[in-house]
């Protein structure tokens, strides 16, 4: 799936994945390949990216992130790798 973390400032990571771990404000919560459609609001904390190149994580002031058709957007406040 692809993923895009995005700030006001920047694109802070454009790429495909295979999994992505977000803080939801009710807890975290995994997204994979074929995942359903969502819109949820995040709180402050680490998303985890599990990637050809291994795993990333990206520190985030707060955000929402869209899932939809393996297209996953993550609009975010604040961005920090």
């Amino acid at each position: 799936m692809h993923l895009e973390i995005i700030t006001p400032d920047r694109k802070v990571f454009a790429g495909d994945v295979v999994s992505a771990q977000f803080p939801g404000t009710d807890g975290l919560f995994e997204v994979l390949n074929n995942h359903a459609p969502l819109i949820s609001a995040l709180k402050s904390g680490d998303i985890t990216v599990v990637g050809a190149a291994g795993r990333e994580s990206f520190r985030i002031e707060g955000g929402v992130v869209e899932v939809l058709r393996n297209n996953v957007i993550v609009l975010a406040e604040g961005a920090v790798a």
